[in-house]
Formats: structure tokens, sequence, C-alpha cells
């Protein structure tokens, strides 16, 4: 009876202990995949969020990129992952919150401040939990060399003819590569280039749930015109462009040796590092379009550990991330990366301002293979790489590769059987 009752007391003191461990508002600790952004937390977001909280202790404690997800699933499966977790958009995230690893955080207040797009990269399929606050987007268009268009005398096109004008001229001059993309690591002949052209013709977010429900397939107009259109840019590459590599691609144009970039908004701080005298113009619509579209894609969240032992001092700093004094710290300390809620921003960097200001021209659309249209086999995302970049190759025509887009999805997508 006497062990027994000092098992007991024992039993209740360590758990007393570890409830006190787990109550204390001591330290949060942010889990991420951007190790680079290490310095960025420490100096100037944690310090910021501590004027508000100044009891509130934050560590960021990043984790190499191509490591993050595996490392991540096995301290939330084995309890020791931190209170909040940086959220990669859609399907591994969603994955995190199904198997009870990531809160809701509907009762948020700064929720408020985003669109139901902004949120669709951490939103369940019915649209009734969102579990990660967005943080940024990146916006796809082109990035221009304005010393070579100067030189050559052309203007920023407007319109998809004038864009083919311009690569003409470029082309004729001879001294530069008109346009700065490669295909051999396959993804950016998708990223930056069917999914930066392809809005424009099936109408952004219309066309991408079009897609979702199955009243529109990737065998109609709008996703042949988009590879048709494409196809088009093999001629002003470049000599090697089917060999050239991403990192191939930014040292051309970053050493002034191409005149457009075909772009991704992140790249801006890579070419400021190389001094590039720089400007910038959104995909420009083809004849006949009465709206122009961007795909400005959801990038980066940011959840909360569901079994974290501080949760209401780590809602305190969710809530202030969805903040407008968030907002312009870190699009500033990172540009390229946009926020997504509704604050005012001034951003200090033109170049990513000129991005940015598309948004009050044209209408938001996100990446159309991330939500939904990927979780089967084959994969319609690394199907896009793919086609994308034959398309552009010559190795297949724009038909049948729509062609092959939707047969993989018609494999498993219930929608695409019908």
């Amino acid at each position: 009876m006497i062990k027994t009752t000092l098992k007991t007391l024992l039993l209740a003191a360590a758990a007393s202990v570890a409830m006190a461990g787990a109550a204390s508002a001591g330290k949060l600790t942010i889990e991420s995949w951007r190790n680079d952004d290490a310095a960025i937390w420490k100096d100037k977001i944690i310090p910021a969020f501590n004027k508000k909280y100044p009891d509130i202790q934050v560590e960021f404690t990043p984790t190499a990129p191509k490591e993050y997800n595996a490392a991540l699933n096995a301290r939330l499966e084995g309890g020791t992952a931190g209170d909040i977790i940086t959220c990669r958009p859609f399907d591994a995230s969603l994955e995190l919150f199904n198997k009870g690893h990531l809160a809701a955080l509907n009762d948020l207040p700064s929720m408020a401040n985003f669109s139901d797009v902004a949120k669709s990269a951490w939103t369940t399929d019915d649209g009734k939990s969102t579990f990660c606050v967005p943080m940024a987007s990146v916006i796809h268009g082109f990035i221009y060399n304005k010393d070579i268009f100067k030189e050559v005398g052309v203007e920023p096109p407007k319109t998809e003819e004038e864009f083919f004008a311009v690569l003409e001229k470029l082309k004729a001059n001879g001294n530069y590569t008109p346009l700065v993309l490669g295909t051999n690591d396959q993804w950016e002949a998708a990223t930056m280039g069917f999914q930066n052209i392809g809005p424009n013709y099936w109408k952004g977010e219309e066309g991408r749930k079009a897609l979702i429900d199955g009243s529109a397939k990737l065998t109609d107009k709008p996703y042949v015109d988009t590879l048709a259109s494409l196809a088009k840019w093999a001629p002003y590459l470049g000599d090697g462009y089917k060999a050239q590599t991403y990192p191939d691609s930014q040292n051309l144009f970053g050493l002034g040796k191409g005149a457009i970039y075909a772009a991704g908004s992140w790249d801006i701080s890579t070419f400021r590092g190389q001094n590039v005298n720089m400007g910038a113009f959104k995909a420009p619509p083809p004849a006949g379009a009465s709206d122009c579209y961007i795909s400005d894609h959801t990038d980066i969240g940011i959840g909360l550990n569901a079994k974290s032992g501080n949760a209401e001092e780590a809602k305190k700093f969710l809530d202030w991330v969805g903040s407008e004094e968030f907002a312009n710290i870190f699009a500033n300390a990172l540009p390229g990366f946009f926020p997504l809620s509704n604050a005012k921003v001034t951003l200090s960097d033109d170049v990513a301002q000129e991005f940015v200001n598309w948004r009050g021209t044209c209408k938001s659309t996100i990446r159309n293979s991330y939500q939904i249209l990927s979780r089967g086999t084959p994969n319609l995302e690394n199907e896009m790489w793919n086609v994308s970049a034959q398309v552009i190759n010559g190795a297949m025509t724009p038909d049948a590769a729509a062609a092959q887009l939707e047969d993989g999805l018609k494999k498993w997508y219930a929608p695409h059987q019908k």
C-alpha cells in the first residue's frame, strides 16, 4: 500500500513538472525548410514580434529543404516537433492536417485578411477548415534587361503579338539570347512557361476550377493553344537550350547575355545580387482577350502543431503573421515573395513592386496542377513538366501533349472519366 502510494505521488509529481513545462510560455519553436532565411527571422521578424509580446520567446529552427518533409513528419509522429509549423502548399500540408498534426485556425482573427484564393493552399477540399496562415505567394512573368532593350530599341510588350515582335528584333540583333529558358530540367518549361502564359488562355480561376469539376478537359482549345504558343518560343531560346539547366539560365541572364528571362519572382533577389539593370512585364494576353490573368501562386504558409503545449502563445504569433506589420517586413526582407493578405504593403524593390502592381490590373490564379489534380498516378504536375519541355523541343505536338495530359488524368481522376 505504501509502495503504491509512493509510486502514485512520484507519477503525479512528474506529471506536474511536465505540465508546467508544456504550459510555459518560455519559448516557441518554429519548424521551417527556409534555412536561408534564418538571419531574417532572427534579426527582423522575431524582434518585431517581441516589441508587442516581450514575454513570448521565439526560436527559428530550420531544416535543410530536401530533408524537411521527412524530418518534420518524424518529429510530429514522435511528439518532438516545434510549436509552429511552416507549411508547404496544398497536399503535403493537407495530409498533416488530416493526420491530426495541424490545428484548424478558422477562429484566428487575422484570417479575415485573406481571400479564399489566398487560403486555398491550406484549406480542406470542402472549404470548412483552414489550417495555416498564408504567408506569401510568388508571381510569374518576365524579367528583362533594360540596357539591352534600350540598345536594341524595343519596349516591354503588352500583347502576345508584340511579345513575338520584340523577340524577332532581339534575334535579328544577334548579340543576345532573346529569351532565356532551358528545357533540361523540365520544370522551368512548365512553371515559367506553361503556367506563366496559360492563365490568359484558360481564364485563370474559372478554367482551373473547371478542370477540377470535370467540366473542362486538358484537350480543350485553351490548353492546346497555350502549348502552341509555348512551341513558338524555341527559335528564341539560343543555342544549347535543350541542355540548359536552371542555374545555367540564371547565369546567362545575370551576366547580361540574355534579354528576357521567363521568370518566377523569387529570382529578383538573385539578379539584384548580380546588379542587373532590370524591369518586368506580365505575360502578354493573346489576341481577343478581354481580361488579363497572372499566376500568383500560393507558396508558403505557417500553422500550429495540434499538440503544442504553448497553443495560446503560438496563436498570438500566428495572428501577428497575418498582420500588416508582418507583411511589410517579410516582403521587403525577401523581395519576390509577396504577402497574400489584403494589407497595404510598400515595397522598396521597384521590380518586386512591378510584379505586385499586376494584381491591381489582372485577375490572380494559382498553378492549375497543384490542387487535387496531382494526387494520383500519373502525377499531373510532373506530366506537365515533361510535355511542356517536349513541346518546346519540337518532340511533341501541342495536340499530342494535351492528349497525354488528359489521358493521364483520366486514369485515376473520376470527374475526367465521364
